[in-house]
């Protein structure tokens, strides 16, 4: 991953100057609460647990408008702002989630059940076991209609040992796994929360969790959210730079590291980050500076693969958005924003479609570009494509014959930077070159998005589901983007399997997985081609059917930041008349 990469605080590597003898009493402080806390969580049985966290839901409900309102402001958007919805949804919406389904999966262990109890489990391409994970609720398959979501763990197991593995650090609650160091990231206000919650439930860590300073306005919210954890020394909150993280990276009273930002920090809190010749000298030695385990989420270039097909003109607009709203949702200040779409030259419709990004990606609304340092990416970005479309606040960089595409493969800029790359071909010579494309060129495994018809799909047979299988990603949508799968909690996040300390890609290890699964490897997500009405039998062409229109999560949804803020609200507190009046809404999207 490029240096310039940065989905955490910079100041998270180690730095030269320590900190005065009060903060560090303070940090040790914390962590001796947290050390008593393990042996506290070790003492719950897996039904209090399960009770503790719908206390905690109570409190994530309670403090749901507070911490979308403040993490809107935090990122410059006003009340009235069309975006503001963003930090509804992937803030209190994901969290809620997620409490939900863990509460059941510790519920079912409670009673002498299986986490997987009666989901579907079948067999995925190239031996391994497929947990058909979402969606698992009424609720779910009526709101979200027409989206399904699996999660494919590794070649070699099945059925039977995917469930008896299931429930993972759960199945012995009374096995400590000591205390561990959250690293929060700065760019989405749910993940730190996330990451802590996984440490307790998939590992039976307390969790030390050092806030991003962009998200230091939260940790009122996050306090009273979280105090259920936070009485009984489950979890303690942190803020603090650089020197902070150092002093917290080497306690030898932490015994887990784990991070979501850039493959920069990570290499800087692994191997050291002055003397370059030394950390060269670790690396080939094997001597990393850390001693402890690390696990990591890290990023990287995310391809949008488009399958040439016979799409109609609403066919043709409504994926552009789509691409746009991959790229620009949040600024482009995420992980896993499209940045790269691969499309065939040989489409008949490739100029069309071309004509139609571009005005999709020039209408979304204005919106701060907030996160720190991304400005000078945005100026590394025209530096590298002087040629690139200036469109407002964003650039697209449409890829010529005689353009190098490597700075845009190879570099996150975590900006609003899209670029466009063409590859000859149709059908499954074109699949079969963009997969290749997307794993051998960009940098990266996070999450892959991949658009296709459903009569192209059908033609294409058992070849698309090989295709899929050869996508090395740890996240991978079709018709959909990726940062639903993120939201989605009984699936999967994390980077595709193999890679190592000398190597970190996009990261080590998972986390969300609800369902507390063993031996993942990948998750995917599967959306509708067409929206409703037009996801109508009679006009869908043999596709998904879905009950959305225009999703509210898309940059030029006109009703998104309502529809966003209802269904937290029902998510939280229930009300069919809310519920009701939510989706009246999304009809005018």
């Amino acid at each position: 991953m490029s240096s310039a990469t940065t989905s955490t605080d910079v100041t998270s590597v180690p730095a030269t100057r320590g900190i005065d003898e009060d903060e560090r009493a303070r940090l040790d402080a914390a962590i001796d609460d947290l050390e008593a806390g393990a042996r506290t969580w070790s003492a719950l049985s897996v039904g209090q647990r399960a009770t503790l966290l719908r206390a905690v839901r109570t409190a994530v409900a309670a403090s749901a408008e507070e911490w979308a309102h403040t993490a809107a402001a935090s990122k410059g958007l006003s009340g009235s702002h069309p975006l503001r919805g963003e930090e509804w949804l992937s803030g209190p919406y994901s969290v809620l989630g997620a409490l939900d389904a863990y509460a059941e999966t510790l519920s079912r262990l409670a009673d002498g059940r299986n986490p997987l109890e009666g989901i579907r489990i079948d067999r995925a391409p190239g031996g391994r076991a497929r947990v058909h994970a979402f969606p698992l609720t009424g609720l779910d398959k009526i709101l979200l209609s027409g989206f399904t979501g699996e999660v494919w763990l590794e070649p070699g197991t099945t059925p039977r040992t995917a469930r008896a593995a299931a429930g993972l650090a759960q199945r012995s609650p009374q096995e400590s796994g000591g205390v561990g160091l959250v690293l929060g990231a700065g760019n989405v206000t749910s993940i730190p929360v996330l990451d802590v919650l996984y440490e307790l439930l998939a590992h039976n860590r307390t969790a030390l969790l050092k806030v991003n300073p962009t998200q230091d306005a939260l940790v009122p919210v996050f306090e009273h959210a979280f105090a259920a954890l936070i009485e009984p020394g489950f979890l303690r909150i942190v803020r603090g730079g650089g020197d902070v993280g150092a002093y917290l990276t080497g306690h030898k009273r932490l015994g887990h590291v784990h991070i979501t930002g850039s493959a920069a920090t990570f290499d800087a809190i692994t191997w050291g980050p002055r003397d370059a010749a030394a950390t060269a000298r670790r690396r080939r030695e094997d001597r990393p500076l850390l001693k402890k385990p690390i696990t990591a989420e890290l990023g990287g270039v995310s391809p949008i693969i488009v399958v040439p097909g016979e799409w109609t003109q609403a066919d043709l607009r409504f994926h552009a958005e789509h691409i746009a709203t991959m790229r620009l949702q949040n600024c482009g200040h995420n992980c896993i924003a499209g940045q790269i779409v691969i499309m065939s030259s040989d489409w008949a419709q490739a100029d069309a479609f071309r004509a139609a990004l571009r005005r999709a990606y020039a209408k979304a609304p204005e919106r701060p570009i907030w996160y720190p340092g991304s400005t000078s990416r945005m100026q590394q970005a025209n530096d590298d494509y002087p040629d690139a479309l200036v469109l407002g606040d964003r650039l697209l960089v449409e890829i010529g014959a005689d353009d190098d595409a490597t700075a845009l493969e190879n570099t996150e800029y975590f900006a609003p930077v899209l670029g466009v790359v063409s590859l000859p071909g149709q059908g499954q010579e074109f699949l079969d070159a963009a997969v290749a494309h997307a794993n051998d060129k960009l940098q990266g495994t996070l999450g892959a998005n991949l658009l296709i018809d459903p009569a192209t799909q059908r033609s294409l047979g058992t070849g698309f589901e090989r295709s899929i299988t050869e996508l090395r990603y740890g996240s991978i949508a079709i018709n959909a983007w990726t940062a639903f799968g993120f939201i989605t909690p009984t699936l999967t996040w994390g980077a595709f399997p193999g890679n190592t300390l000398q190597d970190v890609g996009s990261g080590l290890g998972v986390v969300h997985n609800a369902l507390l699964l063993d031996r993942v490897e990948r998750s995917v997500l599967r959306g509708p081609f067409r929206p409703f009405p037009r996801s109508l039998p009679v006009a869908n062409g043999g596709g998904r059917f879905t009950i959305l229109p225009k999703p509210p999560w898309f940059v030029t949804a006109r009703t998104g930041a309502v529809v966003s803020e209802g269904l937290t609200r029902f998510r939280a507190n229930g009300g069919v008349l809310g519920l009701a009046k939510t989706l009246l809404q999304a009809l005018r999207a």
